[in-house]
């Protein structure tokens, strides 16, 4: 881990973000970059890395399994992929969240044979790849992280075995319904890239 180097996208956060991230150990070098929206961010965090591969994060993920990342890119180098993912679990939630991310688990791991997906709770990517792809476009303003994945050739995408956790906080604050539309919604625009330039009201109500 001392040679991974890992970038903290802060968006003017008021909840010590910057702070947080600058009391781990030094021997875990994190590094601050000014943030933004999700795309911005995760951009500027990009243009920064050398490393063969880039992993994007979103702030309330948890990396409890310690073989993932491991498994994660000896996946990315013996199967050439250039975009991975995994599961993902919904720790502190009530029945309904567990259920909606174990169908948004389903769709994306059936998905990936013909049209895949990806979210930014979790995405790892070739870093030429992603830079190919242009990288996040930053002017969508909704869904950057699945506009951009579903540029991957779907011989060159994988959901590995696995999960993270994250925790219900979209579903406190939109409704499960709410999001659940939005999922679907999205998924019956993924040929209309002018759709993501709209908020879709998820930054008015997030």
């Amino acid at each position: 881990m001392p040679d991974t180097r890992v970038f903290v996208a802060d968006a003017n956060s008021t909840d010590n973000t910057t702070e947080i991230a600058r009391s781990f150990p030094a021997k875990f070098p994190i590094e601050v970059l000014p943030g933004g929206l999700p795309a911005v961010g995760r951009n500027a965090g990009a243009r920064r890395a050398s490393t063969p591969y880039v992993l994007f994060l979103d702030a309330d993920v948890e990396l409890l399994d310690p073989t993932l990342l491991r498994r994660a890119v000896a996946a990315m180098r013996q199967q050439h992929l250039h975009c991975l993912t995994t599961n993902i679990v919904c720790i502190d939630g009530r029945a309904a969240d567990r259920l909606l991310y174990g169908a948004g688990n389903f769709v994306q791991r059936t998905s990936r044979w013909v049209a895949p997906f990806a979210t930014g709770m979790f995405m790892m990517f070739d870093r030429r790849e992603f830079q190919t792809l242009g990288g996040f476009n930053e002017h969508a303003l909704y869904a950057e992280d699945y506009l951009l994945t579903k540029q991957v050739a779907r011989q060159r995408f994988a959901v590995i075995p696995g999960a993270v956790m994250t925790s219900n906080r979209r579903f406190r604050k939109m409704g499960r319904l709410r999001i659940a539309g939005m999922f679907f919604l999205t998924a019956l625009n993924s040929g209309n890239p002018s759709y993501f330039l709209r908020d879709q009201g998820y930054w008015k109500e997030s």
